[in-house]
């Protein structure tokens, strides 16, 4: 009898161990205004968590797609933020380009599925409103850290959380005294649909500054300091901010912008008055109400986004005409037609900036496969177009921003490193890139 509660006591003592040695860090749990959220150590950087998704509005999924960002009802429900989220609906094109074939880190993990599968990346989903965090280990919620908010680029049509290059997880370790956050917002038609049965048309960006909404209600949780968050992007990423800069210049709620190779005096992609594009596809999907904008909403609406999002990709694979685009659209509300005129009224944040650019910008955004991958492209094009879409807008923010009185740092990347641009053309400081840019 004495033997078998021996061994009773020593398989209780076993299981309790096993328990504690299984029980979530405290330390990793953090708990915010809509719920509880359970992070991880980075696998690299044991001094790193991460909070990999955690949603900052609800699913724009159903009668909410094309609505602006729905908030959150407080909770204490208890999540366990261990994946990284979908990234919003894009495509994975079946046209070879730079970004898909020699430069693959810059794009959304994907699974297994490939680069060039000419379908959408399954790896997206509509339910894309998330963002991820990163902080020092054993941060404490006083800690008052300064807080990086980082949106990323792809033309507004690709990208999102979950990219490979774009984890910063290295950086917050070597610093171990800053949070970085890095957000999903959505993209193509379904950010930015430009439909005559909507009154909000730039539903990305409303994204992005629900996301700074949330983070200035909850980062505190996190030993993040909401009186110093720093919001950056990067090409497309860098645009948003700056039309975000113009658009909440009366209450930003945040203390910096660092504009990464874009800003808002970068040349509109075109303006589509009558709402043909979204009319155009409406109809291809089976949605025809040319003359009914509520009923054909409502329609496209039922439509799953993968039908949307594989003729929109297969559409301009083909090279059909004309060219469909769904970008941010002129509403003189979010994104304005003029920005030098309200540059000149001071109609714009008024805090510290960093602006940049990248020499030779343009040569990892021409067209693919190029005739000779060791020449690289007609040089005098790449030079025109890095002026005219990077920088010139550089310069034109700088001036505007000057007048105002307001802090703005410039700088240029001109490295040439080879395990983020292979092709030694794509890095290139060319003497002739140094004159242009110099005027």
């Amino acid at each position: 009898m004495k033997l078998r509660i021996g061994y009773l006591a020593f398989g209780l003592v076993a299981w309790l161990a096993s328990c504690l040695a299984s029980a979530p860090d405290e330390s990793l749990r953090v708990r915010t205004l809509t719920g509880v959220y359970t992070g991880v150590v980075n696998d690299e950087y044991s001094n790193v968590r991460e909070f990999r998704a955690i949603p900052y509005a609800q699913p724009p999924t159903g009668p909410r797609r094309w609505l602006p960002p729905q908030a959150l009802s407080p909770s204490g429900q208890h999540h366990y933020s261990y994946r990284f989220p979908s990234v919003c609906p894009q495509y994975a094109k079946k046209n070879a380009s730079l970004w898909n074939s020699n430069i693959t880190d810059f794009s959304p993990h994907t699974y297994g599925q490939s680069l060039l599968a000419g379908t959408m990346m399954q790896s997206s989903d509509e339910d894309c409103l998330f963002l991820a965090i990163w902080t020092p280990r054993n941060v404490s919620a006083e800690a008052k850290l300064p807080v990086a908010i980082f949106v990323p680029g792809g033309s507004f049509v690709n990208g999102g959380v979950a990219i490979n290059y774009q984890m910063p997880a290295s950086f917050v370790s070597s610093h171990n005294d800053v949070i970085v956050v890095s957000l999903g917002y959505r993209l193509n038609i379904f950010g930015f649909p430009k439909a005559a049965g909507l009154e909000d048309q730039n539903l990305g960006i409303l994204d992005q500054r629900a996301a700074v909404e949330w983070l200035h209600s909850n980062i505190n949780a996190f030993g993040g300091d909401k009186e110093r968050m720093v919001l950056w992007g990067h090409s497309a990423g860098a645009v948003a901010v700056d039309i975000y800069n113009y658009a909440y210049y009366d209450n930003p709620l945040i203390k910096g912008l660092f504009l990464m190779s874009g800003t808002a005096a970068v040349p509109s992609p075109g303006e589509d008055p009558k709402f043909t594009n979204f009319t155009f596809v409406a109809k291809s999907v089976g949605c025809d109400f040319p003359d009914d904008p509520p009923a054909e909403l409502d329609c496209m609406r039922r439509v799953p986004a993968g039908l949307i999002t594989n003729f929109l990709g297969d559409y301009a694979a083909n090279g059909t005409r004309p060219r469909l685009n769904f970008q941010c659209v002129r509403d003189d509300k979010v994104y304005y037609g003029n920005y030098t005129t309200r540059a000149a009224q001071g109609l714009m944040a008024k805090i510290p900036a960093i602006v940049s650019t990248t020499a030779n910008e343009q040569s990892s955004l021409v067209e693919y496969p190029l005739k000779n991958l060791t020449e690289g492209p007609w040089q005098a094009g790449v030079e025109k177009d890095t002026l005219a879409t990077f920088v010139c807008p550089a310069v034109n923010t700088t001036a505007w921003r000057s007048r105002q009185g307001l802090n703005t740092y410039r700088y240029q990347f001109a490295g040439n490193i080879s395990s983020l641009a292979p092709l030694w053309w794509m890095g290139e400081h060319r003497p002739e890139t140094d004159i242009l840019i110099s005027r």
